[in-house]
């Protein structure tokens, strides 16, 4: 608040000083030099002066419009120049023009009814300030500003003032309320201390400036003195300017001077009148900065940045300061028709045709981010799919493995139409162009054939949903789990690690091994002599205890059984066993059934098949088979000479 009382002390100062002084001096030589210009011997001597005087001839040159903009700039800095020392005579006339109006109507002086309007207004903040709850960060600040603009309001539009008084009350006024607001959005903002204080000194420097120049003429201020004033507000915004860049900012000795020299430089191109290149460079030096801030406060909003309210916030907040700012850019161009580039039909559409530009970039960039952030989320949902019926993890499936691609896409054609569209408004024939661009596609076409075709193979796999990402294939040589897609090719993650990226024309025919169920089939060698009445209830008990697990059971579909002898081997007989899962769990419930079986099939005397050798017939002939078999393992372990 020191602020604030700070610059109301010094507006109020100004005006008491300006109102005391009397003006009786300017006012006789004005007397004077009317009675001399009606003197009958002057005004024939003009008359003499102007018949005598040669009429000076322009040169072809002075007439083209950088030489009348020269001519006019020089003009403007002269007069500019010749009335800065006449600034305070018109200022206390101005002022006191005013106060006798006041005096007349029996109202005390305006700086007396300012200060009682603001101590009102602040009265009315105070009040609301004790009894009202307390808010969140920004509403908190900016509804005590609002309590006070309608207070001061309520009594400013109640009051019939005197015609110079209301004027000169409202255009401060005004300031005093927009400087308010500044005060409180920096507050909020995430900003150090000394570059807050010094924002807010430019802010109600440049308000105070304004407030000045409006109610210049309504005061009988001419446009030369008005236009004077306004420069020596400009040089006081420049040294601060300078002042804070070197005294917060944490750059380098040489960036300090190049910024300085910028903001010297963006001065004497708003001395020239080139506003339109002037607020340019200023955006330049400052947007940046203030869209982070908007940014930042904007996100203050909301508990999800990445959800539609937090983008249209935090995106909209952006785009509204960047439409401001070309508004504004536009306006500072059309009220001041005689600058240079407004006098050349060229760079005046290129300079409509950029800023129609920015907003299409502007537009364009917010249904990007609304259409990626929808993409995003949808991505992020679609990750988890164990707790899903499988209707609707198939689905999720399938926008897991088309949403990238249509996020490319889309990314691709939002870019190509935004940037014809500016190319449009910058006045570039687009029809060539485009007409240019299909006959360079079908070239590329032509000699690419190969990109075509995977492309096009690509767009085929798509539509027969042949496979998703996560799902496990495998397409001749390759197989793995589909980790992503471009739009050439797949890339594939192996069960033991290695990646291939197969181009979609090198697939061929896909098999699919996680797509909605597996049926997983094994075998069992048990002896000959085993009961299999007795092994098909066993399996099936041992199925019913894998569907009771809390773990494997939400993976079957159906329970584990025993189809049947699948054929008589060497060793004993092949059992046959059958069991349906979902896709990706078959390899780890098949080693839990293994394991089960085991310790069951042994635990009721059911043998595992093991190959034996069996040596038959009398004493003799067994006492000659060993012999045999002792002779050939002699010559065996006899190293070969």
């Amino acid at each position: 608040m020191r602020w604030l009382f700070s610059f109301t002390a010094v507006f109020l100062f100004a005006l008491n000083a300006w109102a005391q002084t009397p003006p009786a001096e300017p006012q006789q030589k004005i007397d004077e030099l009317v009675r001399l210009l009606q003197d009958p011997d002057v005004k024939a001597w003009l008359d003499s002066r102007k018949q005598r005087e040669p009429l000076t001839p322009v040169s072809p040159a002075g007439n083209s419009a950088l030489a009348k903009w020269e001519a006019g700039a020089r003009l403007g800095v002269n007069q500019i120049l010749s009335a800065i020392p006449a600034i305070p005579a018109e200022v206390t006339a101005a002022a006191t023009r005013a106060r006798r109006e006041a005096a007349s109507r029996g109202y005390a002086p305006i700086f007396v009814i300012f200060g009682g309007l603001v101590a009102f207004g602040l009265a009315a903040e105070a009040v609301y300030r004790r009894f009202a709850a307390r808010r969140e960060a920004l509403l908190g600040r900016l509804i005590p500003v609002g309590i006070f603009a309608g207070a001061m309001a309520i009594v400013f539009f109640a009051i019939d003032w005197p015609p110079l008084a209301r004027v000169t009350l409202l255009a401060y006024l005004a300031a005093f309320i927009v400087f308010r607001l500044a005060a409180a959005l920096l507050s909020v903002a995430a900003m150090g201390s000394p570059l807050r204080r010094r924002l807010l000194v430019l802010f109600g420097l440049a308000c105070f400036a304004v407030a000045t120049a409006v109610v210049g003429e309504p005061l009988g201020v001419s446009p030369e003195i008005s236009n004077a004033i306004s420069y020596c507000f400009s040089v006081v915004g420049m040294l601060l300017a300078i002042e804070a860049a070197w005294s917060i900012w944490e750059g380098s000795r040489g960036w300090k001077v190049a910024v300085t020299a910028y903001l010297v430089v963006l001065w004497f191109i708003w001395c020239l009148n080139m506003r339109g290149l002037f607020w340019i460079g200023t955006y330049a030096l400052v947007l940046p900065g203030i869209l982070n801030a908007v940014g930042r406060l904007a996100l203050s909003f909301t508990s999800d940045p990445g959800s539609l309210r937090g983008i249209l916030i935090a995106r909209g907040a952006r785009a509204a300061v960047i439409v401001f700012a070309v508004g504004w850019l536009a306006l500072v161009w059309h009220l001041n028709p005689d600058t240079l580039g407004q006098r050349d039909p060229m760079i005046a559409a290129l300079f409509y045709g950029g800023l129609k530009s920015v907003l299409i970039l502007v537009v364009a960039d917010l249904l990007w981010q609304i259409a990626r952030g929808w993409i995003d989320r949808t991505l992020s949902v679609s990750t988890g799919t164990t707790t899903l019926a499988p209707a609707d993890a198939a689905r999720r499936a399938r926008f897991r493995t088309l949403l990238p691609i249509f996020r490319n896409a889309l990314a691709v054609a939002v870019a190509v139409m935004a940037g014809l569209i500016v190319l449009s408004q910058l006045g570039v024939q687009i029809g060539p162009l485009i007409a240019g661009a299909g006959i360079f596609g079908v070239a590329i076409g032509f000699g690419s054939q190969t990109l075509v075709k995977d492309i096009i193979n690509g767009v085929f796999y798509m539509l027969d949903d042949a496979f998703r990402v996560g799902e496990y294939i495998q397409a001749k040589d390759y197989k793995g789990t589909v980790e992503s897609f471009s739009l050439r090719s797949v890339r594939l993650r192996h069960h033991r690690g290695p990646v291939f990226t197969v181009p979609f024309s090198e697939l061929g025919a896909v098999e699919n091994m996680s797509r909605d169920w597996v049926i997983d089939k094994f075998r069992i060698t048990v002896g000959f002599d085993t009961d299999i009445d007795k092994a098909r209830k066993l399996t099936k008990k041992v199925g019913a205890e894998l569907i009771e697990d809390p773990e494997l059971g939400p993976h079957f579909l159906e329970a584990l059984k025993m189809k049947g002898v699948e054929q008589f081997g060497d060793y004993g007989i092949v059992l046959s066993f059958a069991m349906t899962t979902l896709p990706g769990m078959q390899t780890y419930i098949r080693r839990k059934a293994y394991a089960k079986i085991r310790e069951v099939f042994l635990a009721n005397g059911i043998a595992f098949a093991q190959p034996t050798v069996q040596v038959g017939g009398d004493d003799k002939g067994a006492a000659a088979a060993a012999q045999a078999i002792r002779a050939q393992q002699a010559n065996a372990a006899t190293p070969a000479k």
